[in-house]
């Protein structure tokens, strides 16, 4: 999401505008769909996701659950609600329906800038991480925890276990969690007092669903200029545990043309608390392309194709560079996936984002 100090108070009109003005755009997106799909052979159609997947939907999760179904939630452009969508496979979230599981305050601390939620399935119970800010104070942005008991997601109370507490009470948001050697961990971006950066991602391990505990470490912070165009930004990890590492890939940048994504890489049964265990790439491992029409893709998440082996990069992007105003103000961040290749020495290969239309070797393996 984004790193601002200053209040924008005609913000929402602003996105309202904005919004209004892509109703055109995302209709014209709906038929290049539709005519990009007609282009393909049915028995292909059936089993192929294309791009966008989801229009206007930014910093995309893909949760697959055990279940054998794919469980989609995003950050609508609005930032007032948490959506969630599932479906058998990854084209068909494209045309799942979509229902909000939550929606923000209209007073009080979780009332603004409801932000890159994600969900998770816990020791048997739903949870679903996500940023919001107090109504009185729209940049005081910390993270959250939903909780839902129920077997179905769509069914049940989710209940709200409250503030993910950090040892600093600073601008925090874009959760994530995994497990490591027996271990659950938290990882999240947050400004550090005295940094002159916006947010750094940090890492700590957890008591319980929604408790950090232990010492809370920098695993990476913008240093290199193309993590500094625009604000000085590392953000939305994600985690990879593949062929002997564990990889962590990061956004950075403003969330313009310039956002990309970053790779750290730590040797598997390393301390992952450690910040000598992991090295970090000099250059992006995800960009902008010209060629594709594909701009600032980044906060991404993984998946696996529905042959449950063929790793699935997540991600969203918009289909022009040009921005009029603040970026987050503009809707068209799209969700789009891509297949994740891997290199011969078992480190991921990126490639560029595809172009709009049908997405390449992510048919269904029979």
């Amino acid at each position: 999401m984004s790193h601002h100090d200053h209040a924008l108070p005609a913000r929402r009109a602003l996105l309202k505008g904005s919004l209004a003005a892509t109703a055109g755009a995302v209709g014209a997106l709906a038929a290049a769909q539709g005519a990009a799909r007609a282009a393909v052979p049915e028995a292909v159609k059936a089993a192929r996701p294309a791009n966008p997947l989801v229009p206007n939907r930014a910093d995309p999760h893909i949760h697959r659950h055990r279940d054998g179904r794919y469980y989609f939630t995003a950050t609508a452009p609005e930032y007032d609600r948490v959506i969630l969508r599932r479906s058998r496979t990854l084209h068909g979230i494209a045309t799942a329906e979509e229902a909000v599981v939550w929606r923000r305050h209209t007073s009080g601390d979780m009332a603004a800038h409801i932000w890159a939620p994600e969900i998770h399935h816990i020791d048997g119970k739903w949870y679903v991480y996500f940023a919001a800010a107090p109504a009185h104070d729209v940049w005081k942005i910390r993270m959250w925890v939903l909780e839902n008991s129920h077997r179905d997601p769509f069914k049940g109370t989710w209940v709200e276990k409250g503030r993910i507490t950090t040892a600093w009470d600073t601008f925090s948001l874009d959760a994530t969690t995994f497990t490591y050697q027996g271990s659950r961990y938290l990882s999240w971006a947050q400004h550090e007092p005295g940094s002159d950066s916006n947010t750094g991602v940090f890492l700590s391990r957890m008591a319980d669903p929604w408790t950090l505990t232990g010492p809370q470490v920098r695993l990476t912070t913008p240093e290199y200029d193309w993590e500094r165009v625009g604000f000085k930004v590392n953000e939305g990890a994600s985690f990879l545990q593949r062929n002997g590492r564990v990889f962590m890939t990061y956004s950075a940048s403003a969330t313009d043309a310039n956002y990309c994504m970053g790779l750290l890489t730590a040797e598997a049964g390393s301390d992952l608390m450690d910040p000598r265990s992991w090295t970090k790439s000099p250059r992006p491992v995800f960009t902008s392309d010209d060629r594709t029409k594909q701009y600032g893709p980044g906060h991404n998440s993984f998946t696996v194709a529905e042959d449950g082996r063929t790793d699935v990069l997540v991600y969203h992007a918009r289909q022009y560079k040009d921005i009029v105003g603040d970026p987050l103000n503009d809707p068209n961040r799209h969700t789009r996936v891509q297949r994740l290749n891997w290199n011969a020495d078992g480190t991921p290969d990126f490639g560029v984002p595809v172009p709009d239309g049908p997405v390449p070797d992510l048919g269904r393996q029979r």
